[in-house]
């Protein structure tokens, strides 16, 4: 198989990314991985012809070919439109209004190519009172209620890195309203424009807690219920190595099973009743006192080939070589890095990695030839400082 091999669901689907930060990468990465050809637009600026022929170090930029582009140039918007008028979809990620003053906007696309799917990646959304501001994902998901819910009681919301925001509620979510489009499109529906705002998609995503909440199964503050490291048997625990377990064991069967491979509990008295929050606070003691007794990886052992729902908590490093990923193939390696494999899987239209992520403009010269311009208009551009 070469790097061109057009395989997976998406294959024959042309994409254009104008190169950002992120979650619009992420989209695209994960329609690159399912097949599409994915051309980033990165900026002249960032072009280094001395780089060309090794693999940038972002992972998210992989699967593509690349051409260097001055957005700002008339030249530069030539050639963007010329790109979109081959494509199926587009991928954007500036704050709202700014493709339109370049000349890139929906309107102008559209006018080359009304079938294009053109796809914007914002965190607050194209409209709104915040649209024109600045973000990051812990803003958004301060402003949806779910940072409120992630933390241990009585302390301060954490963090969950970037990956419910950014990656969760935002690439995804574009990455599944561009798929859902070009279905429409392939069905006759005309080229539309998908908002996918972070602020939304991190409110989906929280539809479960919404809803528990009317069921009256779980209360507002962070850390005292059974999703959120509330409960006793769903939580981390330090091991006697200072490592940590992550104990799932929310059905009763399951944690009975827990019970009767550790012995639980190391103490007469400390059997209470799980159902009951008030008990919470005690087993978790007890819990973490026979915890520390024996090392992450001795009670793996113990505990991995059941349904106890125990999972060792792995590092960056050790994840890639657990035996169960390692025989999935969960992630792969290519050009000498080992990285997330595509996912999920098709048993009919199987994914690969077909390209490492390339240098910005590494493809120039190919890209322009593939849209139509000869070598002396490539030569004009070039000149112009309009592509490099």
């Amino acid at each position: 198989m070469t790097d061109d091999a057009a395989i997976g669901p998406l294959a024959g689907v042309r994409v254009v990314e104008l190169a950002g930060i992120g979650p619009g990468p992420f989209t695209a990465m994960m329609l690159a991985d399912l097949g599409a050809d994915v051309v980033r637009v990165d900026r002249v600026g960032d072009v280094d012809p001395a780089a060309f022929g090794t693999p940038h170090p972002d992972l998210l930029n992989r699967g593509r070919r690349s051409i260097g582009v001055d957005l700002k140039s008339p030249g530069g918007r030539e050639v963007v439109l010329a790109l979109v008028a081959g494509a199926d979809a587009l991928v954007e990620g500036f704050r709202p209004g700014v493709t339109e003053r370049l000349g890139l906007g929906p309107a102008e696309c559209h006018a080359v190519n009304p079938r294009l799917v053109y796809g914007r990646m914002t965190g607050w959304g194209q409209d709104g009172p915040a649209a024109p501001y600045a973000g990051h994902d812990i803003d958004y998901l301060a402003l949806t209620g779910a940072l409120h819910g992630i933390g241990r009681a009585g302390e301060r919301p954490v963090p969950p890195l970037n990956l419910l925001g950014d990656f969760g509620g935002g690439g995804m979510m574009l990455a599944l309203g561009l798929v859902s489009a070009l279905y429409a499109v392939r069905g006759g529906a005309p080229g539309q424009v998908v908002d996918a705002a972070i602020v939304d998609g991190v409110a989906v995503l929280s539809t479960q807690i919404h809803a528990l909440r009317r069921l009256g199964m779980w209360q507002d503050p962070r850390g005292v219920n059974l999703l959120d490291g509330g409960a006793p048997f769903y939580d981390t625990y330090e091991c006697a190595d200072g490592r940590h377990l992550a104990v799932g064991a929310l059905e009763p069967r399951f944690y009975d099973e827990l019970v009767r491979r550790t012995g639980f509990p190391p103490h007469p008295g400390e059997d209470l009743d799980r159902t009951d929050p008030a008990n919470w606070p005690a087993l978790r003691e007890a819990w973490a006192r026979l915890f520390r007794t024996r090392t992450r990886d001795e009670w793996t052992a113990l505990l991995s080939a059941s349904d106890a729902c125990v999972a060792p908590v792995l590092d960056w490093t050790e994840a890639p070589e657990h035996p169960h990923l390692a025989a999935r193939g969960t992630f792969t390696e290519r050009d000498g890095v080992t990285q997330p494999a595509p996912a999920p899987r098709f048993s009919g239209t199987p994914t690969a990695l077909r390209r490492p992520p390339p240098q910005p403009g590494e493809h120039t010269d190919e890209l322009l030839a593939e849209a139509g311009f000869d070598p002396a208009r490539t030569a004009e551009l070039r000149a112009a400082g309009a592509v490099a």
